[in-house]
């Protein structure tokens, strides 16, 4: 199978995108992969599969390869002969935060008729979005982690109970989270969030808490990982996430009962079904006295959370075979038409 890694954008998460694609070349072994890279100023360059490595975007050196157009059916190199077509027979869109997740690159995708395999643009929108996170998962019925929003200008107090957490709403990687203690430490935490978003939230910190991670998506048929309980310090800062997103090999499932697996696994197929059919993504739960709360939604995990299932690369493969299809309009103009020919008779 021909798979483009789509990987980059203008995003504070540009460089775990790098590390994901990289990561890609060791996971899906029996496909013939196509890198393209998209540059902070949103070109589109064919990378060497053979010679990627993290130096070659740090130094430039991409410039060198060459430069691509996207077109109706795929991204396009231009020849002596005129424009070819890069072979493939779906996109990986591996692109984390800002292009990537926000839905750009869905739309684009999907304007240009491309197979594609990540969240469409309605998913994009409410998962990068923490706070439309927040109101996706207590629609369908999804309990979440308490919560407090506030923006750029609003005014710098909260009602609940310290220690908490401060999140950018548009972030991931943990970039420019902060735990607060107490109140005298609230003013730094948001002014570095709001150096990187203009909105954040602010949730309760939960010393020790359990998380898990649920990883998974639907072809003709449920797919879904098995279920982690990641070992981490009280969180995981940015340095310790980019050396997480290169895992390629398996990881130890969590040792939990039946019954709190269930649940997990309930919760994951309520938020997944039907908006982010098409795509492969993880959620993270924190379980509380028994309850189960979506912490957040991962729509492009890092390295595809590839280390989360049996044979990933098989599943891509069913997944992309199994892909969401924009139903045919037919444009016959019958409506201008019929007020053309009441003018006629007039």
């Amino acid at each position: 199978m021909n798979i483009t890694i789509l990987f980059g954008g203008s995003s504070y998460e540009h460089e775990i995108s790098i590390v994901s694609a990289i990561t890609m070349k060791k996971v899906l072994k029996k496909s013939n992969l196509t890198y393209v890279f998209v540059s902070d100023e949103r070109e589109f360059y064919l990378v060497d599969t053979d010679k990627i490595n993290a130096k070659l975007f740090s130094s430039g050196v991409y410039k060198k390869g060459k430069k691509l157009t996207l077109k109706k059916g795929g991204f396009y190199s231009d020849t002596l002969f005129g424009s070819k077509i890069v072979e493939a027979d779906v996109t990986l869109n591996l692109i984390h935060g800002r292009d990537g997740e926000d839905g750009k690159m869905a739309s684009l995708l999907a304007f240009y008729g491309m197979p594609y395999i990540s969240p469409r643009l309605e998913a994009s929108v409410l998962s990068y979005n923490k706070l439309y996170t927040k109101f996706l998962a207590e629609n369908l019925g999804v309990k979440t982690v308490p919560y407090e929003y506030l923006a750029k200008d609003d005014e710098r107090k909260i009602e609940m109970s310290y220690p908490v957490i401060v999140k950018p709403v548009r972030l991931g990687s943990s970039i420019g989270v902060s735990i607060v203690r107490d109140a005298s430490e609230l003013d730094y935490a948001l002014d570095v969030a709001f150096e990187f978003d203009t909105e954040v939230i602010v949730e309760p910190f939960i010393e020790g808490v359990k998380e898990f991670n649920q990883a998974g998506c639907y072809t003709d048929k449920w797919e879904l990982s098995l279920i982690e309980e990641p070992q981490k310090e009280v969180f995981l800062d940015f340095e310790k996430k980019y050396m997480d997103f290169a895992r390629d090999s398996q990881v130890l499932e969590a040792q939990i009962p039946d019954e709190l697996k269930t649940k997990i696994q309930e919760s994951f197929k309520t938020i997944y079904d039907p908006l982010f059919k098409g795509s492969i993504i993880r959620c993270d739960f924190f379980v509380v006295e028994g309850e189960v709360l979506l912490n957040e939604i991962n729509p492009i995990p890092g390295s595809m959370a590839n280390y989360l299932f049996a044979d990933f690369e098989a599943m891509v493969h069913r997944l992309s075979k199994h892909l969401p299809k924009e139903p045919t309009i037919v444009i016959n103009y019958q409506y201008i038409h019929s007020i053309q020919s009441a003018k006629g008779k007039a």
